[in-house]
């Protein structure tokens, strides 16, 4: 690898050559609008390339990304993303993506130490914290993918409480939010059953996509620290993850 990075430049060169002759005038249209249906806020792990897996061009799909795909009602670099999103570009769908063996999440699950990046997987641990004894209930090896499941729930239930998507149903506006994770093991994009598409909707979305998780990793009926958890109102001001919010001017990438 040279110390100018040309390799890269090399790649660019042969990609923009590819797509043009491959659809011609792409860029030319592409510099006029930028028209996407769906947010996506996933994880920065760099196995995770959201156009790719769903096989949509540039243009097509807006992208947030921060370690372990959280959504933090402090965080204005993510809550400035889903309002240009919802507000100038009119996105009908905010999509909230995990993965399986998420680092982020692991370091969260198993308490590890990695430097600066420890505060903002706070958030991860109040996850963690809010589902203790479903948790602690599983054999250790799947401990870390059912918390990556729970954490989309949870980020998700906090993108809904966002005064963005709550001033966009209250004026009528279509918003679906999901939550999905993705399969480093196979490649594959699974539905968590997370879909709100307005205030009222969110409780009973988020119960029954527990229900889900619990059946996947549990095949038993949900324990009741996780039915309370589940059937606990949450303020719209004040979603989940409110105890530890740290000050990031820039999140970490990676």
């Amino acid at each position: 690898m040279s110390q100018h990075l040309e390799e890269l430049f090399e790649s660019n060169r042969r990609w923009s050559a590819a797509t043009e002759a491959r659809e011609p005038g792409f860029f030319s249209r592409l510099l006029k609008q930028q028209t996407p249906q769906y947010l996506w806020i996933g994880c920065a792990d760099s196995r995770v390339p959201a156009n790719e897996l769903v096989d949509l061009l540039p243009g097509e799909l807006f992208v947030h990304r921060n370690v372990a795909n959280v959504v933090a009602h402090s965080d204005l670099n993510a809550l400035s993303v889903i309002q240009f999103a919802v507000d100038h570009l009119r996105v009908q769908h905010i999509i909230i993506v995990g993965h399986s063996n998420c680092g982020g999440v692991k370091a969260a699950m198993l308490d590890t130490r990695n430097g600066l990046v420890d505060n903002w997987l706070r958030h991860v641990k109040d996850v963690r914290r809010m589902h203790h004894g479903f948790l602690e209930s599983l054999p250790a090896e799947y401990r870390v993918d059912a918390l990556c499941e729970l954490n989309v729930l949870e980020q998700a239930r906090n993108t809904c409480y966002t005064t963005v998507v709550q001033d966009a149903w209250a004026r009528g506006q279509e918003v679906v939010v999901h939550g999905w994770v993705y399969g480093l093991h196979n490649g594959l994009l699974d539905d968590l059953r997370m879909t709100v598409s307005g205030t009222t909707d969110v409780g009973e979305a988020y119960a029954k996509a527990l229900a889900g998780i619990h059946r996947r990793f549990l095949g038993a009926p949900l324990a009741a620290e996780s039915t309370q958890a589940a059937a606990a109102p949450l303020s719209p001001a004040l979603p989940a993850d409110s105890s530890a919010a740290p000050d990031m001017a820039e999140q970490p990438a990676g």
